[in-house]
């Protein structure tokens, strides 16, 4: 469910994968944050803030990004934590809002389907504020390119330590 935005922002960014491994397997590869940095070519690492030691909701966590020669952090909380189903975070910085990450795992015959979607949530100061710290004007068009990579890494590290039959 979750709060609405003030105003509508742009259309979500969707991508999706299908998993030759068990949902239950590719959703503790993505919710479990601290390997973030295995799958995405702009997060770096993450790491549990405030005692959490795991994808609950309420969690939080810090996230560590780079583009290039710039880099940025942001916290992020955790907002949807179903296992083997559904992971969620919304994430913000400066205090203000920036996204919504959500992993939706499927099962499909012999494995899952995995949609990655990215909800922007940036208002006017935070996008340009944005643009300025990541060195990125078309943050939908980037943030698709990055998912497509991002879920072929996770499809790559799932098949191959998951034995498929």
């Amino acid at each position: 469910m979750g709060g609405m935005s003030p105003e509508p922002g742009p259309p979500p960014v969707e991508v999706s994968v299908d998993v030759a491994a068990p949902a239950e397997a590719v959703y503790a590869m993505v919710a479990d944050v601290r390997r973030m940095g295995e799958w995405s070519p702009e997060c770096v690492r993450c790491e549990w803030l405030g005692g959490a030691a795991g994808a609950t909701v309420g969690a939080r966590f810090r996230g560590h990004n780079r583009n290039g020669l710039r880099r940025w952090s942001t916290v992020s909380t955790v907002v949807a934590a179903d296992p083997g189903r559904i992971f969620a975070f919304r994430v913000s910085s400066l205090g203000l809002p920036v996204a919504e990450w959500r992993y939706a795992v499927t099962p499909t015959p012999g494995g899952c389907r995995v949609t990655e979607t990215w909800t922007d949530a940036r208002g006017a100061l935070i996008r340009s504020m944005g643009r300025f710290a990541t060195g990125v004007g078309d943050r939908a068009a980037h943030n698709r390119a990055g998912m497509l990579a991002t879920l072929a890494r996770i499809k790559e590290a799932a098949e191959r330590s998951v034995p498929v039959g």
